[in-house]
């Protein structure tokens, strides 16, 4: 048996190499991320997968699928993972290297209940992490990633006889072959695949030329040093360089994909950028016209628009906000049987005929393409401007340690839940609404509003604001309202990015 694992641990020492180092701050709401040596080493990695075998065992399961994404480290950790399951009597089928979507797809094609990804996806190098599920197309959410916790760092992990591991070759292209099924387009369309050397760049290139477009490749050669930019679509610096390449090349779009290919990022014929909840709202629109009262999922973080659009309204469909996060607004969608979810990271959710329920970047990919297709006289820029105006800012996360973060925002909360008692306002606009189902989202009389919440991934506080005024008033937002409120509180420090 392991030793109980430690969270107090150095690198470079004897204890560090014979005990498994686990920091509890690792297990978020949904998935697990820690910084690889300093926050967990691979002894733990291994406790980590011989809790998981226990815990999906108590669940009535053996079968699971693992796979890495493409960093320097993500083999190793997926190996002693396996390690851990296996001791727990695991049935592990290795895919290998895989996007998740492509891992979450193997659940269904391969008939494993049960999935582990190791990756950091978006996050930076020095991250890494395992998102997990055992019900598919479900992923973790805070029941079971509390029950796994337990397990690893109570030490409760269980032995059991029976493991076994299969290798799984060649897995690549038959998750290409199905997700390329899904549109075959037939108006001529040039597209930017920007993959910011992750994984996604062995994947996505072939799957949107088997999809019917040409294709420009941009930072699809597999580099795990990053070398230009981080791959996250979310990120000003990833969209900046799609908007470049879209017009360096005269295309009708750009489609960019992050580190685990599990989100799609858009960039329009014109070089603008169009945030995930309009996109969201775009296939909507588009969807509900052929799927007559649809329900349509999306977080907190999205565009009011969803609830106001007169094109919804037209075809009877129905959106549900819910709370921020993969695994929840993909059981949100499960749950109530919409047609789809959407969240403003870029994390889409297309339930059947459309897709299998998991968030899959090629699939959203797919969606918009087909959406194009149907619209064979429109620029994607002019569907976008077919929308009703609204001013939505960069998704802004100021640093704030794990430990701290959920007490910071409930602070915010309690202090916006008193403001809309007493009657008070935001920048001369009476509070409506104060949503509190993820953090706080306040709605203003002229259909604005604001979000903070804490991020359920990394140590940040997560802002948004969305104005129906103006670009201007939506700066204003942002720069008189949120950040001077969080700036009154010294736990929260430097933005990565703002407007």
């Amino acid at each position: 048996m392991l030793p109980t694992p430690r969270a107090d641990l150095k690198p470079n020492t004897f204890e560090y190499e014979v005990t498994p180092l686990v920091k509890a701050t690792g297990f978020r709401e949904y998935d697990a991320r820690w910084l690889f040596g300093p926050e967990i080493n691979l002894l733990g990695v291994e406790a980590l997968g011989l809790g998981l075998g226990t815990y999906i065992q108590e669940l009535g399961q053996t079968k699971i699928v693992v796979g890495h994404d493409y960093r320097s480290y993500s083999l190793s950790i997926k190996q002693a993972l396996t390690v851990g399951l296996v001791a727990a009597g695991c049935e592990v089928v290795d895919i290998g290297l895989a996007l998740s979507p492509v891992a979450y797809y193997a659940q269904f094609a391969l008939n494993a209940p049960c999935v582990a990804m190791v990756t950091a996806s978006h996050n930076e190098n020095g991250w890494t992490g395992v998102k997990m599920g055992a019900q598919r197309p479900l992923t973790f959410g805070p029941v079971e990633m509390g029950r796994l916790k337990e397990i690893v760092l109570g030490g409760e992990g269980k032995t059991r006889a029976g493991g076994s591991l299969t290798h799984v070759e060649g897995f690549a292209e038959t998750y290409i072959a199905d997700v390329s099924s899904r549109v075959a387009v037939k108006r001529p369309l040039k597209v930017v695949c920007a993959c910011g050397n992750g994984t996604a760049g062995a994947f996505a290139p072939d799957a949107l030329r088997r999809m019917g477009v040409e294709v420009v490749e941009m930072d699809c050669d597999l580099d795990w040093t990053f070398p230009r930019y981080n791959p996250n679509p979310e990120d000003h610096e990833m969209l900046k360089e799609m908007a470049k390449a879209v017009k360096e090349h005269g295309a009708d779009l750009a489609l960019g994909f992050d580190g685990d290919g599990d989100r799609c990022g858009v960039v329009d014929d014109t070089g603008e950028e169009i945030f995930a909840d309009k996109i969201g709202l775009m296939l909507a629109r588009d969807l509900s016209a052929l799927h007559k009262d649809a329900t349509f999922v999306v977080d907190v973080k999205s565009t009011g628009l969803f609830a106001t659009d007169p094109v919804l309204k037209t075809n009877g469909a129905k959106t549900v906000y819910w709370k921020t996060g993969h695994s929840y607004i993909k059981r949100k969608t499960a749950e109530i049987g919409a047609l789809a979810g959407f969240e403003k990271s870029g994390h889409f959710f297309f339930n059947q005929p459309l897709g299998y329920g998991y968030d899959c970047g090629l699939t959203a990919a797919a969606a918009v393409l087909a959406m194009l297709d149907r619209n064979p006289g429109k620029k994607l820029s002019e569907l976008k401007a077919a929308l009703p105006v609204a001013w939505t800012s960069l998704t802004m996360s100021p640093h704030c340690a794990d430990e701290v973060k959920y007490g910071v925002v409930d602070k915010v909360v309690a202090e916006y839940e008193a403001l809309a008692k007493a009657g008070g306002t935001i920048l001369g606009r009476k509070i409506v609404e104060v949503i509190t189902v993820n953090g706080v989202r306040v709605a203003l009389e002229d259909g604005s509003w604001v979000l903070v919440r804490a991020s359920s991934n990394k140590p940040e506080i997560v802002v948004v604001v969305e104005s129906t005024q103006s670009e201007d008033d939506m700066r204003a937002l942002f720069r008189q309202e949120v950040k001077p409120r969080l700036a009154a509180h010294p736990e929260v420090g430097a933005y990565n990015q703002e407007v």
